[in-house]
């Protein structure tokens, strides 16, 4: 999308850091995407060894939260901080009509990464570099295209199809809606969809420079039909399941990824020019927040005591 991280938005190359077969993405994300599963990539928007064998910061876990809620307060206070004022009237009708009624509610479990600002925002703006660099590692079936500046086009391999529209974004809230439908051999007739998604983060910054960005994604989903709506809502725990795992998982690979830029960033650059799925603008402007990562790495590392 090229945006300014902090201006709102409306409507024999080296192989990626220690790839193996679990070292980077570790097997529950590789679980995640290679059913693809349709959650998992609108999930996406919104986280285990890295390069020379360290770890990303872990966050204390006061902090992370292990399950979502689906409780009629935390909806409420959800809707009361949709940022309507800011959309068109034909934006705000369009998320009510979803986010008033859904079939299924619920807020995933906030998670706090050690992630910097801009490469969190790039990739919440931006979920194809993830499931570009999931393709590269062999890990999804997952087709994925940019049709416009904020919209998407994605199949998953297995009947469903999705067009997912970024309506608003600033620095701490991005809304997301999706419509799909699926069409796979599990049902008789397709069955069609749609979603709101509200990712909502803060950034603390700590003394030794690093940023502690924590966020979750408050998620109403409707189904079209009444079969359709009654089957989600006898399985919506179990949806609620897989989503809080989808996240929790997808938040700790988005911290991989800065944490590998800031180490590694000519590996790292050497996977932004060869991931699929993704346009030349995008993938400029995945190489130049890879180069901003590392230097505000080494600046940080340079004024370490001691040093």
């Amino acid at each position: 999308m090229g945006q300014s991280a902090s201006r709102p938005v409306v409507g024999g190359p080296m192989a990626w850091p220690q790839i193996g077969r679990t070292s980077v993405a570790g097997e529950s994300i590789r679980r995640i995407v290679s059913k693809g599963c349709f959650c998992a990539l609108l999930i996406a928007i919104v986280a285990p060894t890295s390069v020379r064998g360290q770890q990303p910061r872990a966050v204390s876990r006061d902090v992370s939260e292990d399950s979502g809620d689906s409780s009629t307060e935390l909806k409420n206070d959800a809707l009361r901080r949709l940022p309507l004022k800011r959309l068109t009237p034909a934006a705000q009708q369009r998320i009510m009509d979803i986010a008033d009624s859904p079939t299924i509610y619920r807020r995933l479990p906030a998670q706090a990464i050690d992630c910097d600002q801009d490469m969190f925002l790039f990739l919440t703006r931006n979920p194809e570099v993830m499931v570009g660099i999931w393709d590269l590692m062999g890990i999804t079936n997952v087709d994925i295209r940019r049709t416009g500046p904020y919209q998407l086009e994605a199949r998953d391999g297995s009947g469903t199809t999705c067009l997912i529209d970024l309506v608003y974004g600033d620095p701490n809230v991005h809304i997301y809606v999706a419509t799909g439908s699926y069409d796979g051999k599990m049902v008789a007739r397709p069955i069609r969809g749609s979603g709101v998604f509200m990712v909502t983060s803060r950034y603390a910054h700590g003394a030794d420079g690093r940023t502690t960005v924590t966020g979750t994604i408050d998620c109403f989903l409707q189904m079209d039909s009444l079969g359709a709506d009654l089957v989600a809502r006898t399985l919506s725990g179990l949806i609620g399941r897989s989503a809080d795992n989808n996240f929790i998982e997808t938040a700790r690979f988005m911290a991989q990824v800065s944490h590998a830029s800031q180490r590694n960033p000519a590996s790292m650059l050497d996977v932004a020019g060869r991931i699929p799925q993704v346009n030349d603008a995008t993938r400029a402007n995945f190489s130049k927040v890879i180069q901003d990562v590392a230097i505000r790495a080494q600046d940080r590392y340079a004024t370490l005591p001691g040093r």
